[in-house]
């Protein structure tokens, strides 16, 4: 029991700092792990294994009855890691291991399925695992279009497997919590929400020559959809995020999670208009492609939702590097990963006159414990149950953080402020619209609906 308490302390320490970690001690992974009855035992694959595939196969290992079974990475390195990482973790039985998605999900062993891997294979990968009766915890964002978004959406809704997204912070307790004290009305009428994300670790990515495929590496499987280019390693691994074949930079990294919870708060879903203005304004000359400095401004009828990221500083609103404010006319709630307070509006009775407080003030509740390991373990629940209705962050949730933050992409591409039509479920110019799809590449197709 002290040693699986420890363990829950180190892990939540870890993931109140960052997006969630892969720094999980395996060798307490080993000590807390018990055997199940093979009859008991959720058989777990996992396509992309480098980062936050494995964060959340590490998170579900601490549930005895998970089992994995199964290994997919284009990367034999990789692989390895993996493999070792998981003989620390007192894992006896070697799972398979495979550098195509397919075959794994051809597997009958695999019950459930972690998909991992960058954000441009998301849609053919769920919808695939979906084709083949299995049961997803996906990564966030799910899609890197609003097309690619639209069809997982409709595929997913069609089908009887259980499907959470990535986006763990929707099971962390001090975030529900204080969505709670939003909806209670106490900070009056909310004219403005932010989320932000300021980013002092990130450093410029550096310009490198191509160079050959490293060994070991099926590079036609991790390009995929992709557009064939040359091998580059700052496009590979980690470093993907900023390159717009792949993915959609920092608003659709750290978006999804703030500005998820900002829509949450405001009970908010399509912006009436977006407005996106930023660049390359720290790194110009970097290797990267999306904007390092950006503010994107969603309108609504009734208020605003305001994004903004910023790469290689940390001075964020309230002295935060990331967070959401929700700004009342009795007092603004401020909400990160390290938990929520409330500072109260003063009324203006006149320069010089003492100024009180709208409504009481609220100290810093700071959070506790892994929302990682809350939101995989909400995922078996609902995968043991069969109830999709307990899913903290089903398909729906990764698809309206994922439309919005994709919209302000759009908006910031165009350089003009751009209307969405509802009923039509598009932007009220072409130009915007052709952002919305997507071109597979070297043989691959888009799923269908």
């Amino acid at each position: 029991m002290n040693t699986r308490r420890a363990f829950i302390k180190q892990s939540g320490l870890v993931l109140a700092g960052t997006a969630a970690s892969s720094f999980f001690s395996m060798e307490l992974l080993a000590q807390m792990r018990r055997p199940v009855s093979p009859n008991d035992q959720i058989q777990v694959g996992v396509i992309g294994c480098k980062g936050m595939g494995f964060s959340d196969l590490s998170s579900m290992l601490k549930m005895n009855e998970i089992t994995v079974v199964a290994l997919c990475d284009v990367d034999e390195t990789v692989l390895e890691e993996r493999l070792s990482d998981l003989q620390k973790a007192g894992i006896k039985k070697k799972p398979k291991q495979y550098k195509d998605y397919r075959k794994l999900l051809a597997d009958k062993d695999v019950d459930v399925v972690i998909i991992g891997s960058p954000d441009h294979w998301h849609c053919l990968m769920l919808t695939d695992a979906l084709k083949a009766d299995k049961d997803v915890y996906c990564e966030k964002p799910i899609a890197n279009s609003i097309e690619e978004a639209d069809i997982m959406l409709a595929l997913t809704n069609t089908s009887d497997r259980i499907v959470q997204i990535g986006q763990w912070q929707r099971s962390q307790p001090h975030f529900v919590d204080a969505i709670n004290f939003v909806h209670s009305g106490a900070l009056g009428e909310i004219r403005l929400a932010k989320a932000w994300a300021y980013q002092g670790w990130m450093k410029p990515v550096p310009v490198l020559p191509n160079a050959p495929v490293p060994k070991g590496v099926d590079y036609d499987m991790w390009l995929g959809p992709a557009p064939k280019v040359p091998f580059n390693a700052n496009r590979f691994h980690f470093n993907f995020r900023w390159f717009w074949d792949y993915a959609g930079g920092l608003m659709t990294d750290w978006g999804v999670h703030l500005i998820d919870y900002a829509l949450y708060g405001m009970k908010a879903a399509t912006p009436l208009s977006v407005m996106a203005l930023g660049g390359k304004f720290a790194y110009p000359d970097d290797a990267s492609e999306t904007p390092d400095t950006l503010q994107t401004v969603f309108e609504y009828k009734d208020f605003s939702i305001l994004w903004e990221h910023a790469t290689g500083i940390d001075g964020g609103n309230y002295g935060r590097n990331h967070g959401i404010a929700f700004i009342g006319n009795k007092g603004t709630l401020v909400l990160d990963r390290n938990g929520w307070e409330v500072i109260p509006e003063k009324e203006f009775l006149g320069w010089g006159e003492e100024r009180p407080a709208k409504m009481d003030a609220v100290p810093l509740k700071q959070g506790e414990g892994s929302g990682l390991d809350l939101h995989t373990r909400n995922f078996i629940d609902a995968v043991k149950s069969r109830n999709a209705a307990i899913l903290n962050a089903p398909i729906q949730v990764g698809y309206q953080a994922a439309l919005v933050s994709h919209m302000g992409n759009v908006a910031y591409k165009t350089g003009n402020r751009v209307y969405w039509n509802a009923e039509e479920h598009c932007f009220k110019q072409a130009e915007a619209n052709a952002l919305m799809t997507t071109t597979y590449h070297n043989g691959w197709k888009m799923p269908k609906m």
